[in-house]
C-alpha cells in the first residue's frame, strides 16, 4: 500500500471502539475458519483457509503498520 491510502486508513484504526470492533471480527473469523480446519481433508483447502487466517492476521497489527507508514 502507498503512504496515501495509510492516511486513509488511520481514521479506522485510530478509533478505538471502530479498531476494537474491527479486531474482534477478525478473530472471530480466524476460530471460524481454525474450526473449519479442524474437519477439512483436503490439503489444498487447507492450504487456501491457511493463507485467509495469514492475512486477517494481518488486520491485527495494521493499526500500528498504517500509523507507521503514513509518516
Amino acid at each position: 500500500m502507498t503512504e496515501k491510502v495509510f492516511k486513509q486508513v488511520l481514521p479506522l484504526v485510530n478509533d478505538p471502539e471502530k479498531y476494537s470492533f474491527l479486531c474482534e471480527y477478525v478473530k472471530y473469523r480466524i476460530e471460524i475458519l481454525r474450526t473449519y480446519m479442524e474437519t477439512e481433508l483436503d490439503p489444498s483447502k487447507l492450504r487456501y483457509v491457511q493463507g485467509q487466517i495469514a492475512e486477517l492476521r494481518r488486520f491485527l497489527t495494521l493499526q500500528d503498520e498504517a500509523r507507521e507508514k503514513s509518516r
